[in-house]
């Protein structure tokens, strides 16, 4: 039994930002793990903020205006991508919206699953020296298998299949496709650290009403 709904919407549309409103995503996931030596990191302090304000308003606080010459070239190159991937397989991609968890406020948007999300596709098409070390490594940097761990995480998949494409590459250097297999990862420690850091979240919703709820009696003593 798959423990998430798929909510039927568009990626980047009116309706995907509304479900993922107070929702950790894979896009959090770094943050969420992020640690320094002393206190906490800003990274995971300002998330666990954006998190309780959203589940107050009901309002997302996600920028989608923003992007760069390089993210706009990768949102545009993704569908050749997920069509060089198929070609390079013989496996077909099916999208989804979002997938929000049934008991926990999180979810994940993938690029793509295979079949009943067997596995997963997580697609990147970067700038040409950003691919090259790619390349070279042969490895997923370790924000981006954050991302990977909570997708797969949320979806159950037994694989994700990460994809690095440049198509200014020569034709045999143009796709690196590294597999990360769930099963080498510790996806049950990862649960703790949702649900601890969802905790969090949630106390500080509570801390955030009460102040509020506070002020709204010192408003009304004072005018009586």
């Amino acid at each position: 039994m798959k423990a998430f709904t798929v909510v039927d919407c568009e990626q980047k549309s009116p309706e995907w930002f509304a479900a993922r409103v107070g929702r950790l995503t894979s896009t959090g996931a770094a943050d969420m793990l992020a640690k320094i030596q002393k206190g906490e990191a800003a990274g995971r302090r300002n998330l666990r903020a954006r998190l309780m304000l959203e589940q107050i308003t009901g309002r997302s606080q996600e920028r989608n205006d923003f992007q760069t010459q390089a993210m706009r070239d990768g949102n545009e190159r993704e569908p050749d991508a997920a069509a060089v991937y198929e070609a390079i397989t013989g496996e077909m991609l099916s999208t989804t919206g979002f997938l929000s968890h049934n008991s926990l406020m999180a979810g994940a948007s993938l690029d793509g699953h295979i079949g009943d999300f067997d596995g997963i596709v997580e697609i990147k098409s970067p700038i040409a020296a950003t691919h090259l070390d790619y390349l070279r490594s042969g490895t997923v940097p370790d924000n981006y298998l954050k991302q990977v761990t909570h997708a797969l995480w949320i979806s159950g998949a037994a694989w994700c299949d990460w994809l690095s494409y440049q198509p200014d590459f020569p034709e045999a250097l143009r796709v690196k496709v590294i597999r990360i297999d769930a099963k080498s990862l510790d996806l049950e420690g990862y649960e703790r650290d949702v649900r601890a850091f969802l905790a969090e979240v949630a106390a500080e919703v509570e801390s955030v009403r009460t102040m509020a709820d506070l002020s709204g009696v010192m408003r009304q003593a004072v005018a009586s």
